[in-house]
């Protein structure tokens, strides 16, 4: 599926530039790029339209399905009525009945699922041509600036180190999307080491420090021990990737002023805990449990504002899940920030 994913995603990148967006031009001989991605005006109403489509679709066979079995539970009761007297024909006709409404019921369920299945994988698509295009346009943008005019070397030392952050962010998507293809075949395969969890978990926190330019205020680390350090066995890349993923989540979806916290302790021998808290958007209730799906991620009024592929969390679980641990979700609500926490069996 994710192959075809990306073929897909590979036609639309370089067929259709226009859908997603066009680039601005640099004004001045060592002007800063502008907007380096605006998005189509277009563009939400074709996603609106989508929605609206899928939307019918789905009242559309919701409906039927309830006709559908209507018009079976009256030829049933007809059946009955005209048939009362013959028990042997009264009783197939209503285990044929229960059948046909099973199947009804089951093959409604089943269509609703696909359109909703469609629609995340649709939106993830589009989320991941973003994410891929954005970066290749502002690095091509910076390329054809350099090549065609001539800049001071302090400002091209600054296009260098944009470049640079764009790229990290193409290899961050892609390693995204080939962890999410890969977990399921890796899972007896993975490379096992002890490893001490806080210093892991420090480790990463000062590496969201280093990216995000953020300073020990807004990512704070705290250690709550009972003398020994928190061993674990497991990967190390993959843990990596865990932390990464939560600590990127809790910057994104920070409100102006970014408050991270993430805290280790051993409230309990045999198991350690790491919580990454943030004071952002907030998960409401009803959704914390679907957010470790594959592609899915919480509709919000604005869904542009944060970027995504809907594969973070997926991975967090799925590696957590594979270590022996588990991993849940705490918010307030809506504004009122979130709470990811990480059990691991040590050693």
């Amino acid at each position: 599926m994710l192959t075809r994913g990306l073929l897909i995603l590979s036609m639309r990148l370089f067929s259709k530039p226009d859908r997603q967006g066009r680039l601005t031009t640099l004004t001045g001989p060592c002007a800063s790029p502008g907007p380096l991605w605006r998005r189509s005006p277009a563009f939400p109403t074709i996603g609106f339209m989508r929605v609206s489509t899928r939307n019918t679709k789905v009242a559309f066979f919701v409906t039927l399905g309830v006709c559908l079995v209507a018009l079976a539970a009256a030829l049933n009761v007809g059946w009955v009525i005209l048939n009362w007297r013959q028990v042997a024909v009264l009783v197939l006709g209503i285990v044929f009945f229960l059948a046909i409404i099973a199947g009804l019921i089951l093959n409604t369920i089943f269509l609703v699922r696909e359109i909703r299945r469609n629609e995340q994988h649709d939106s993830f698509i589009n989320a991941v041509t973003h994410e891929l295009k954005t970066p290749i346009a502002s690095i091509r943008l910076y390329l054809q600036t350099l090549k065609t005019r001539e800049v001071p070397p302090d400002r091209r030392q600054e296009f260098y180190d944009i470049m640079l952050a764009d790229n990290d962010q193409l290899l961050h998507t892609v390693e995204q999307v080939l962890r999410a293809g890969s977990l399921d075949h890796r899972r007896g395969h993975l490379h096992r080491d002890r490893l001490d969890m806080a210093g892991l978990a420090r480790e990463c926190a000062q590496l969201a420090r280093s990216r995000y330019h953020l300073d020990e205020d807004s990512l704070r680390f705290e250690e709550k021990l009972n003398g020994a350090r928190p061993m674990v066995v497991g990967d190390a890349e993959e843990l990596r990737a865990v932390m990464a993923n939560l600590l990127d989540n809790a910057v994104k979806y920070s409100a102006r002023q970014i408050k991270v916290l993430v805290e280790v302790s051993t409230p309990a021998a045999g198991q350690v805990l790491v919580k990454v808290r943030d004071s952002g958007l907030g998960i409401p209730g009803d959704q914390l449990k679907r957010i470790f799906k594959r592609f899915y991620r919480v509709p919000r009024r604005d869904p542009s504002r944060v970027k995504g592929t809907g594969l973070g969390l997926f991975i967090v679980r799925s590696v957590i899940k594979s270590h022996g641990g588990m991993v849940r979700a705490e918010s307030a609500g809506e504004g009122q920030g979130s709470t990811f926490t990480i059990q691991l069996p040590t050693t």
